[in-house]
């Protein structure tokens, strides 16, 4: 493996009932999926490359070389973060959204997915800037450029979502990572709905209090129009320091979403108050993005100083760089995480059963990382 380029990643944190980056699912007796307590930070023990004029052959060794990832094959630095419980159909849906979202600028990638006889394991990139909310914890709220950048970088990954026909379903800052240039990296996976496109609509009741769409509070249908309301209420947020509609009162909270006006704080842009309105609109067919999806949010005024074919390419300088010195920088995490001790648990020594796994098909090698690791015949 390329250096420390893995974290694991998962989990309810602190402030909002929320899944914040992940990584372990564990697997109950009674057939549930428990995220570990911990997200690891993890280094796949190196091999040399094989030759170039090989490489043709990869493919069809990939499935076979599943069988062979054990936890062993990894060291464990440093726990960054804890987590609770999800459903089986979680872990798969994640592995899915994982799968199909491998080469997008500002969403984590899946470099491994393998199990043993009592555990799931994912390894995502390891991304090392700290959570937006974490930022926004120190920094209280951001100036209108910098919450248009991140915007912007969340935006397209929703609208590339969107595309291949997944609604999100749980933005929010804790599953807002920034990686160590200062882009966004969109993760959690595990609430995504996939094989709705637009015009279809869903009615699982999911999502986190504060930022839930007032359509899934009341119950009905919806479309993934519930991510631009997502992207409004972080962008709000950003601006403001607090989601739109917030109150301590959970009940409070909750009438604030179905019928209190949007309060836009002065000394913000016309044209940031019209996106927040547009976004934060009840009534879905007024929603902006609601009909066009993405193409709707690269219209508006808020974000006429974006060139989003330099953004996707990442040729933007973001407005703030994390100071990390390297891949073992834990600046940005929180110290209630980094100075737990690793739990010997997660390193389970037996090897993956491949012809008595718990979940078939679970198990997967990124191409590239077989290509990176395999030995010179």
């Amino acid at each position: 493996m390329r250096g420390l380029v893995s974290f694991f990643a998962a989990l309810l944190k602190g402030k909002k009932v929320a899944f914040s980056d992940f990584l372990h699912k564990y697997v109950s007796s009674q057939q549930f999926c428990r995220h570990l307590d911990t997200q690891k930070i993890v280094r796949r023990q190196s091999r040399p490359r094989r030759e170039k004029k090989e490489r043709g052959t990869v493919v069809s060794s990939v499935n076979s070389e599943t069988s062979q990832i054990k936890p062993s094959d990894f060291d464990y630095l440093k726990v960054i973060g804890k987590g609770s419980f999800g459903k089986q159909k979680h872990v798969m849906v994640e592995r899915s959204i994982l799968l199909k979202g491998l080469q997008h600028p500002f969403l984590v990638g899946l470099h491994f997915s393998f199990q043993t006889r009592n555990m799931l394991y994912f390894v995502l990139d390891y991304v090392n800037g700290g959570e937006l909310f974490y930022h926004l914890q120190r920094e209280g709220s951001f100036p209108e450029p910098r919450a248009a950048f991140y915007a912007a970088e969340m935006a397209m990954a929703l609208g590339y979502l969107h595309s291949l026909d997944i609604v999100y379903r749980d933005l929010k800052p804790e599953n807002i990572l920034l990686d160590s240039e200062g882009h966004v990296m969109l993760t959690d996976f595990g609430l995504c709905k996939e094989g709705v496109a637009m015009g279809g609509i869903m009615h699982t009741f999911c999502g986190t209090p504060e930022y839930l769409a007032p359509e899934v509070l009341q119950g009905h249908p919806y479309n993934p129009a519930v991510d631009w309301w997502g992207l409004g209420t972080v962008l709000f947020e950003m601006l403001y320091g607090l989601p739109p509609f917030y109150s301590c009162r959970k009940a409070d909270m909750f009438e604030n979403i179905l019928h209190a006006p949007l309060q836009v704080h002065s000394g913000g842009s016309q044209a940031a108050c019209s996106l927040l309105e547009g976004l934060l609109e009840r009534d879905v067919s007024k929603r902006l993005g609601g009909s066009r999806d993405l193409v709707e949010l690269q219209e508006h005024p808020f974000f006429g100083s974006i060139n989003w074919e330099d953004l996707l390419a990442r040729k933007v300088r973001p407005p703030f760089i994390p100071k990390v010195t390297g891949p073992c920088d834990v600046g940005y995490i929180d110290p209630v995480f980094t100075r737990l001790p690793v739990p010997a648990s997660v390193n389970e020594r037996c090897q993956v059963g491949g012809t008595s796994e718990a979940f078939p098909g679970f198990s997967f090698v990124n191409p590239v990382e077989y290509l990176a690791a395999e030995p010179v015949s």
